[in-house]
């Protein structure tokens, strides 16, 4: 199975995983903002290459996992890493509050059939994550679920925790390759970001009242985004959290770690045998004859 990508934003796999101890800004001493946006440019074109030829091989598929809180940055993320890849190769899926449907189904089910196939990029904003994230802030919403508070026990969120493992492990044994991404805001910067929404008319429809709400929880989902990443960060299914108070800063690092993980597989495009050779041979007789 695919073995995770050495990087000062991994997260250990022993458990050990504490948010004090990854920063939310770069460097003092790192790259420049411009520096940061032409490496990200390089980055794009070195992706496109890889995706095609991911694409052509057609063994692995790559599954990238974007969780946040808000602001953080995860749709301009998507958008800046993916600029360059051909649409054809890649699919993206944004997760919202289950409908009737799913939660007629476990938590995982929603996201199954929006699994990538193999020879294609695979991208979650926002996942099954959620169902140990949000609803474990706000238990709540377990009540479409069936799901009653008595039923809120250690076990029961431990089951969770393993049940994604099991499919993870699953996913990663059949050759998709798992990247998940926390993308690390303070909440200083999320004020920030917060406040140019209401006062910027072209961002403004990006504000909603209940951001704000949530905000009163931040220490509840800073504690329960260290629990998940501590008890579900993987070799073959990795979380990497990266510094999310500088965009370019972040979009660079997240390109990064996607080219390495993707060089690291080992790709070539498909050789041909003798006998298709021997086909190509006729074929161009035939279009030559024409």
């Amino acid at each position: 199975m695919f073995e995770a990508i050495p990087s000062p934003f991994l997260a250990p796999f022993d458990g050990e995983f504490r948010i004090k101890d990854y920063p939310t800004a770069p460097p003092k001493d790192g790259l420049s903002k411009h520096e940061c946006k032409k490496r990200l440019q390089e980055l794009s074109v070195s992706l496109s290459d890889l995706q095609r030829v991911l694409y052509a091989q057609s063994e692995y598929s790559l599954l990238l996992i974007f969780q946040a809180m808000d602001a953080a940055g995860k749709d301009s993320t998507v958008r800046a890493v993916m600029d360059s890849v051909d649409p054809n190769g890649c699919q993206v899926y944004s997760f919202q509050a289950p409908n009737s449907e799913e939660l007629k189904h476990d938590f995982i089910w929603r996201t199954v059939n929006k699994l990538p196939p193999h020879g294609r990029i695979g991208i979650f904003n926002r996942s099954y994550y959620e169902e140990v994230l949000i609803v474990k802030v706000h238990p709540e919403l377990l009540k479409g679920q069936k799901i009653e508070p008595a039923d809120l026990n250690k076990k029961f969120w431990n089951n969770r925790y393993e049940s994604i493992l099991d499919h993870e492990k699953h996913l990663a044994r059949n050759k998709t390759v798992i990247l998940k991404f926390w993308l690390n805001i303070s909440k200083k910067e999320q004020k920030k970001r917060f406040l140019s929404r209401i006062d910027e008319p072209q961002k403004n429809w990006k504000f909603c009242a209940d951001d704000i709400n949530e905000r009163q929880y931040w220490d509840d989902y800073m504690r329960e985004y260290q629990s998940t990443i501590s008890k579900t960060s993987r070799s073959w299914a990795p979380w990497y959290a990266i510094p999310a108070d500088n965009k370019p800063y972040m979009r660079m690092c997240v390109a990064d770690i996607i080219v390495a993980t993707l060089r690291s597989l080992g790709l070539n495009y498909p050789r041909l045998g003798p006998n298709e050779f021997k086909d190509f041979k006729k074929m161009r007789e035939l279009l030559e004859d024409e």
